[in-house]
Order: C-alpha cells, then structure tokens, then sequence
C-alpha cells in the first residue's frame, strides 16, 4: 500500500505543470548629482514621471563636481506606471522662508523628504528642503513648524513644546545662516486630514 501512495504521489509531482521562480524583489535607483538647485528639481521631477520616489539628499564637495547637491532616488521593480511623484526643491539661507514656503507646499499636498546643507557657489550656505506630493495619495495637508536656534537648551523647550501639539520632529541640521550665525535648525510636521 505505501509503495502505491508513493507511486501515486510520484506521478502527481510529475505531472503538475512547474511554478514560475519567484523574481527576487528589485530596486532601480537613479543618482542626481548637480551645483544648482534648479536643475536638482527638474532632474527629481523627471524621475518622479518615470515612477521613481525619493531615497535620500546630501550637500557638499563631491570628488568631481565639486560642491553639488545629490539625491538617490529608488523605484520599486513593478510600480504601476500611475505612481508618479511631483517634487519641490526649497532654498534658503532665512528659516522665515523656508517655513513660509514649506507651509505653502504642505497645504497642497506636499510632505516633507528630507533636507540639508548645501554651499551653493551663488547663495553661500543654505538649508535645501525636499517636498514630494504623490497625486494618487488621498488628499491630506500638513501643517509644518520650523525651529531655529543656536542654543541646545531653547531648542529642548521648543521641541517640547511643539511635541505637546502633536508635532512629529522629521529632520534637522546645523547650519550657518543669513541672520543666526550657526543654527540648528528642526523641521516638524503634523498631518491633517
């Protein structure tokens, strides 16, 4: 009797037509590499056509190209053709207009990617936000606070304090701006429905 199962298990194995391998899961990036903000935001739009999200930003002296802005941007092997992003490249030496302006995206649908600083050859230092919108996202706003002191202390209060009005803290750097000498200086975001 087991021998017939094994038999009958056998031929069954056989028989079955054989499963498609599994496509490991893939990931395209595409590097952008660029002195000036501008073409760092038409390049990020291109590739956001092409499906590609942001992956992460970085300033400062490349081997090469000197003092750039790069960004990675990453596509998932797969993603529908329809998941196309929108981005905007905000650059300022004044936190005042990087706050304003940042609100100004969040109210259209924009959220906050990352950020840094970058020694533009034009501007001197200035901090870069990235904003990405998805259209195919549910429409959502974000409220965003920028905090910008030079002192460790006051900026404990005021991150505690934005904390307490349900503010996420999502990136930070140091620098040297327009009007405060060496900042640090701490974006923060809560979302809106």
């Amino acid at each position: 009797m087991k021998t017939l199962l094994v038999g009958f298990v056998t031929a069954a194995l056989l028989w079955m037509p054989a499963l498609p391998a599994a496509e490991p899961d893939r990931i395209d990036y595409r590097v952008l590499a660029t002195s000036k903000t501008s073409t760092m935001e038409k390049e990020m739009n291109e590739a956001g056509g092409a499906g590609y999200q942001f992956g992460d930003v970085m300033g400062g002296d490349s081997s090469v190209g000197g003092k750039e802005v790069i960004v990675v941007m990453r596509k998932a092997a797969g993603a529908p053709a329809s998941d196309k992003r929108t981005f905007k490249l905000l650059a300022t030496s004044k936190t005042s207009t990087m706050k304003k302006e940042m609100q100004q995206l969040g109210d259209e649908g924009y959220e906050y990617q990352g950020q840094t600083v970058f020694s533009s050859a034009f501007g001197g230092q200035e901090v870069i936000v990235i904003m990405q919108r998805n259209p195919a996202a549910s429409s959502r706003t974000v409220q965003y606070r920028l905090l910008a002191t030079t002192k460790t202390s006051t900026m404990q209060k005021e991150l505690q304090e934005a904390g307490s009005a349900g503010f996420e803290l999502v990136g930070m750097t140091i620098s040297k701006t327009a009007i405060g000498g060496a900042e640090m200086v701490c974006i923060l975001a809560k979302v809106s429905q």
